[in-house]
This record gives C-alpha cells, structure tokens and sequence, in this order.
C-alpha cells in the first residue's frame, strides 16, 4: 500500500478552507455576497478534482443551495435546468464548470433524499440526471472524440470525467436502460480492439440494474453482460473459476460441446470475450480428444476452420502460453485472425514466432505494463504485447488513438494490419526490442530516437499494446515527415503518406486547401476529381484496392469548424436499402459523431462492416479537404454532375468553410 501521510494535511486544508471561505459567504452581506461566493466557487473548483473532494462537496450541497449559493446564477431554480447544456457549461471552464458541478451534486443529494424540497422533488431530480447521463455517456465512459479534446481544457476535462464517474457510481441507473443498450450495442458492433470502456460500463449494469429481461432493451443488455459473466449454460449459474475448472475435469463430451458452442456463439454475437472462456479453450487444448470442439469454440468461419487445421500444430504452444483469464479478450482477435488466413503468409507466420522469443527493452516493458491495468502481476509483458497483437491482426478496423491527437498513427496500423501484417510484426518486434524504429523519407533514415517531439505531450495509455509500443515511435517520425515537407506550398501530407504508410498509396494529391493564400480553391475542380476518382457512375464502376488516407474536416453539432482529422476511405458502395454511402473507418474511438446539417456517420444499420462508418456519398464529400488518388486514371474536364457538386459544396460553404475565403479561380490538378 503506498503511504499517503503526506498527502492527508493538504486534502484536511482544502476541506478546511472550504468550510472557512463557506462562513464567510454565510455572514457576508448582500454588497460582499457575490464577492464571497465567487471565493467559495474556487474552492469548489479544487475540491471537483478528487473523488474525496466530490463526496465531501455532495454532502455540502444540499445546504449550499438553500444558503442561497446559486442565487442570480442560471443554476438557481433547479426546475428551469436542461441537460442538453450541462456538456457546454462544462467545457466553458471555471466558474461556470464549478457551479454546474455542484448543481449536479445537488440534484444527486435531492434524488436521493427521503422527503422533496420546495425547489425540487426526489422524482423530478432524478429524472434530470438520468437526461444528463444519457446526453454525456460519453464523458462517463472517457470516450472522447476529437470534438470533446479539442474544446475540453485538461482541467476541465478531468473535472467532467471526475464528476460523471461520481454520478454513475451513485445513483440508480435503472431508468435509463434502454439508451444504455443502444449504446453498448453501438459501441460492441464497432467491435474495437480495447473493451475495458464499455467492460467498465457492463460492470455497473451487472451490479446495478435489477433486469428480468422482460423488454427488448433489457433482452440486449443481458445479451452484452452475459457475453462477459456468464456466456454458456454452465456459466450463467455463475460459478467461480475453481468451480468452473472442476467442471470441466468432469464433464462428459456433449457437456463440453455445450459450452463450446455457446461461448463461440457470444463471442460472435457481440464481440466480447469472457474470462471463462480462456478456462475452456485451454481445457480443450490440453486432450487431444476435445480438439474438434476448438472451431466450435472459436465460432470459426470456413477460411477459419481450414486455418486452424493447417496450422493447429503451430497454434497450440502460442495459445497456450498467450492466453489466460487476464486477456481472454485476445481469442476474439484468434478467431478473427484465423478467418483471415494470415498464418498461411509464411512472414506473418514466421514473425510470430520470433515476437515469442524476444527479450522486450525495460522501458518498452514498462509502457506494456503501466497500460495494461486490470492484468498487471497476472500477465507478462511479451503475453500481453503477443495477445494485442493477435488482436489487430485479427480486428484492424477496430485500432483506436484513445485520448491522444495520433489519427495518423493509428491510421496506419489499421492499414499496416490491413494490407502489411508482416510489416507491422517486424514493426512491434523492432521496437519491443529496441525501442527505436527507423523509417525512410526522401532517401534520408529518420531513426525516432535522435528525433524531437511528436504531437503527444503526454500518452493517453488506454491504448492496445501494440499501439502502446509503436504510437510513441510513430508519432515522433511523421511529426518529422511533416516539418521537412512544410513549406513547399503544398499539403505536406501529398509527401508524407506515401512515405509513411507504403506503396500502395497513390501519388495523385488533391487538396481543396491552398497554402498560399490561406483558402479555399477551385472547390468543384476538386470535387470533380473526388467523384472521379471515387463515385461508381462517373469511375466505371472501379472500386478501391487500398485503403485511401483522407484528410476530413470534423465539424461540431452546429456545423462549425472543429478541426482536421485523418481517416481512411475503405470503400464506396451501396447500403442495403439502395443508398450510395462512403464507409471509412474513423481511429477516433467513436465512428458516430453529430457534424451538424443532418451529417451524423452511423456504425450499424447501414451496411457497415465491424468497424467502419458510413455517410451517404455526398455528405462525406462536404467534409473531405484531401485525399490520394491514381492521376493517370483522372482526367480535368468538365462536371459529369454538376447540381451533386453544387449541393456538396453548399454544405461545405456553410460549415467548416466560414473559416476560409473561397477563390474559385481553376487549379492545375
């Protein structure tokens, strides 16, 4: 246990500070009043930091509202309050967060209380915070999206993250259940690399909700939480792991084919992967008898099946000393691997078997290790990196940049994972040992260790190990890649996303964006060559072969400009019902976001793949500034759709574009 003496008199002087600045304000008269609670709001400010000073401050609330705290404040009669506004409050930073916080704690102490006040009933106050919850899911879960870091302050988002893991770890959840399934299912369907978010999330349903599953929303939280706690016949009685162990020794072939096939089924349903289902796999391991219930368990496609009967001899010993009840989550990546046959390319084969046998640098170790939370004393380091890696190997379009501005980084090892599996072995095994990696720019070697910083001040560690490993190197080198092709009047990205992603990247740039003058030029020539090169009526139907890397501008839910991001247009084709979507995958953690004029990328329900978002054609058209494509194949001319392109660049005008002046004069493409 770490000795925390020294830091018990600081936490006693807030609180004593508190209750001092809390005096005065009592005894202040109406002149010095509103002097002397803007004192005791920075006193809440500081206290907002820290769970103590949140429970310290809930238990204050309730007389800090009826001692007249919040008169002359938009937070004074609790019954005017919109949930919708708490997120802005928050963002706009002390004072204004400071109230909204203890409003919030107030609102807590009202639905808790066993009488109503005046201003407020229990139910009314309850109400209201299942609303806030529902519209900040996001900031409860610290899943955040580019428009959350970039108009959060640090402060302030530690202090959103601070207050929402308060409310949800305290108040009853059960009437909001039916935006939580959808939320879960959305989150699931993406099926992203790192569960821990939404694990966190069915832990608190699992131990908070009362669900009988007699509604469809109670139905799909069951499904979620049973895929974690109890995915098979035997589980659901919810034994522990020596039980459940003492089962297995004990049962009989069709029992275990039981279990098998309903772990696999889960696994597939919902993409989460249950500790018991470590105890099973390696249990049907270890008798060769079992063995044909492992595709079963597996939920194995028939490129997996024949996968895993070509290379099981290779599979067995790797499994075995990856796997365990700390990162089960791993045989989700197995099983997605295998339907990709990449154990049949002889480097990606030959790469895994040399990540077995390296010794890992003591610095990476310890970045391994500071990332890898819930598991630390129960999993090795080399078991970890091995079981991050099998995941994106298995689920690249489920690599995220966590709370770290490294879209690009993470772009490309979804792509890498993609289109380069060996390369991106090789990769994590270089800088797992050397903790260093060396990448080419025009003909000169860019050896990460002798470079500057990148974009990352400080690594959000709630990343997968593989990210964990490369993002820092990553980072370092395209953060040189860009300064040494800056200055050319151009995009440097024309430059630097060939030489950073690989040869499949087309050499054709188009950027809406001109450097020279600071605007926006000759918009529908751009345009032109993005429907030339991308939509099927007017390319002859050619689909593309390789992830395209697309610089979008990201917009708020009111469409103004939030700024730029990097994704990757996977494909163009059309949903189910007809409609000619864009599906790209978007390394932002949350592929549905709100860009304002009905613009809302969606993650299921439209054709999407797990892991992709989706926008009709022409919506992700108005937010795209740059993209790659084969110049030898487009050709200047004129508009084949003029009324779509005019259509596009409106949306583009009236958003992200009121930060630029527009000069349609023609550019030379």
């Amino acid at each position: 246990m770490p000795d925390t003496t020294a830091l018990k008199p600081s936490k006693e002087r807030a609180f004593e500070n508190f209750e001092r600045s809390y005096r005065e304000f009592l005894d202040a008269s109406d002149l010095t009043r509103p002097d002397k609670a803007a004192r005791l709001a920075s006193q809440v400010d500081l206290l907002s930091l820290t769970r103590d000073g949140l429970s310290f401050l809930y238990k204050k609330s309730i007389d800090l509202d009826q001692s007249g705290f919040f008169k002359g404040t938009p937070w004074q009669d609790p019954r005017k309050l919109v949930p919708g506004l708490v997120r802005g409050t928050m963002k706009a930073g002390h004072p204004s967060s400071s109230f909204e916080i203890l409003s919030e704690l107030r609102m807590m102490a009202y639905a808790s209380a066993e009488r109503d006040f005046q201003n407020v009933t229990s139910e009314e106050a309850n109400n209201y915070l299942e609303e806030v919850i529902v519209h900040n899911l996001d900031l409860a879960l610290k899943d955040t999206s580019e428009e959350i870091r970039e108009s959060f302050t640090e402060r302030e988002l530690k202090k959103a993250f601070n207050l929402f893991g308060f409310l949800v770890s305290e108040i009853d959840l059960s009437g909001i259940t039916e935006k939580l399934s959808e939320e879960i299912q959305m989150i699931c369907e993406q099926r992203p690399v790192v569960t821990e978010k939404v694990r966190a999330l069915l832990h608190i349903v699992e131990n908070k909700f009362d669900m009988k599953g007699d509604s469809a929303h109670e139905k799909l939280l069951l499904l979620y939480v049973n895929a974690v706690y109890g995915p098979s016949p035997e589980t659901l009685k919810r034994p522990d792991f020596e039980k459940y162990l003492s089962f297995l020794e004990k049962s009989k072939e069709h029992k275990l084919q039981e279990e098998a096939r309903a772990m696999g089924k889960s696994m597939g349903q919902t993409g989460l992967v249950s500790a018991y289902h470590a105890l099973l796999l390696k249990h049907l391991l270890g008798q060769s008898k079992y063995e044909y219930l492992i595709p079963e368990c597996l939920n194995l496609n028939d490129r997996g099946l024949a996968e895993w009967n070509k290379h099981k001899d290779f599979l067995k010993p790797l499994v075995l000393e990856t796997i365990s009840t700390y990162n089960a989550q791993c045989i989700y990546g197995l099983a997605r691997m295998l339907g990709r046959s990449l154990l049949s390319r002889r480097p990606v084969r030959v790469g895994l078997e040399n990540l077995r046998r390296i010794k890992i640098n003591p610095q990476v170790e310890n970045r391994i290790l500071k990332s890898n939370h819930d598991s630390r004393g129960h999993v090795t380091a080399i078991q970890y990196l091995m079981g991050a890696l099998i995941r994106v190997l298995g689920q690249p379009l489920g690599v995220g940049q966590g709370n770290n501005p490294t879209c690009q980084s993470a772009r490309g090892i979804s792509m890498w994972s993609q289109h380069a599996p060996a390369k991106l072995v090789d990769m994590v095994i270089t800088v797992a040992t050397q903790n260093n990696l060396v990448m080419r720019f025009e003909n000169n070697d860019l050896i990460s260790n002798q470079l500057g910083k990148g974009l990352v001040e400080k690594l959000d560690y709630d990343l997968d190990g593989v990210s964990i490993v490369l993002v820092p190197h990553l980072d370092k080198i395209y953060n040189e890649m860009m300064r040494r092709a800056t200055g050319r009047g151009e995009d440097p990205h024309k430059w630097v996303n060939p030489a950073m992603y690989g040869q499949w990247i087309q050499l054709g740039f188009a950027s809406a964006y001109d450097y020279l003058t600071n605007s926006i030029m000759d918009f529908k020539g751009f345009m032109s060559i993005f429907y030339k090169s991308f939509h099927p009526d007017q390319n002859n139907g050619r689909q593309l072969s390789y992830p395209n890397p697309v610089g979008i501008i990201i917009t708020s839910s009111t469409a103004e400009m939030i700024g730029f991001h990097a994704i990757s247009l996977l494909r163009v084709d059309k949903s189910p019902a007809g409609e000619l979507r864009a599906y790209f995958l978007n390394p932002n953690n949350e592929g549905r976001q709100n860009w304002g004029q009905g613009i809302r990328p969606t993650v299921y329900g439209h054709g999407e793949k797990h892991g992709e978002s989706s926008l009709p054609f022409a919506h992700f058209a108005s937010r795209i500034y740059a993209f790659h494509y084969n110049s030898l194949e487009v050709y200047p001319g004129s508009l084949m759709d003029e009324k779509e392109i005019e259509k596009v660049e409106i949306l583009a005008r009236e958003s992200w574009g009121k930060s630029y002046t527009w000069n349609q004069q023609t550019k030379l493409w």
